[in-house]
């Protein structure tokens, strides 16, 4: 009886605490464990590792965007490739048309106008596109748009005048597409001209 009676305050030490052990705020020490302070060495290599993710998610993006774009310029050039050679095929027509008629053709006249109506046509075609022929035949060389084959002595037109034309050029719009290529007039050489004089003259005082 003495011994099961002197080990009641074992049992009650020992259930106080254990009451005792689970007033100890589990709580605080949990949450201390789980939110640990950083040290600035991990801060830092957080942040590297959140702008490095940041970088490739944008590297990314812009790939993306780089084929994107280039697939709509290449779809915006075969549509202005395909539109252009539809606003051309009929011309193509009337020439093969022109070609055939040539052979069996006993008016030259009708196969010349049939041409000229074909070159009417391509104008028409020209002006919708925007092209525009060069000026050249009487305006001064200008070396943006025209290209200078040769020069011709002439005391007809001004030094720097275009006197003819070899190819035409044209704009596209304000942009250049092709030079003309143009003869220019040029002063006629004067030594020529002297020495005949003076021979002539020569050949008078001899008679």
């Amino acid at each position: 009886m003495s011994e099961h009676v002197g080990d009641e305050p074992e049992d009650e030490q020992a259930s106080g605490a254990g009451e005792d052990d689970e007033v100890i705020f589990p709580e605080q020490e949990d949450g201390d464990v789980a939110e640990p302070e950083l040290s600035d060495l991990e801060k830092a290599r957080a942040e590297r590792d959140r702008m490095r993710d940041q970088l490739l998610r944008i590297a990314a993006d812009f790939d993306n965007f780089r084929k994107r774009s280039r697939k709509e310029i290449e779809e915006v050039r075969r549509r202005t490739i395909e539109d252009t050679l539809r606003e051309v095929l009929p011309i193509v027509d009337n020439l093969e048309r022109a070609a055939d008629a040539v052979d069996g053709a006993t008016d030259v006249s009708a196969v010349s106008d049939g041409v000229r109506m074909v070159l009417r046509g391509f104008d028409d075609i020209a002006n919708r596109l925007g092209l525009k022929r060069v000026p050249t035949v009487g305006n001064q060389f200008d070396p943006t748009c025209h290209d200078a084959m040769q020069q011709e002595e002439t005391n007809e037109h001004a030094p720097g005048t275009i006197v003819s034309e070899v190819v035409p050029g044209y704009f596209l719009g304000e942009r250049l597409l092709r030079p003309a290529m143009v003869v220019v007039a040029k002063p006629v050489s004067g030594g020529g001209g002297q020495r005949s004089d003076a021979d002539e003259d020569g050949s008078d005082g001899d008679e």
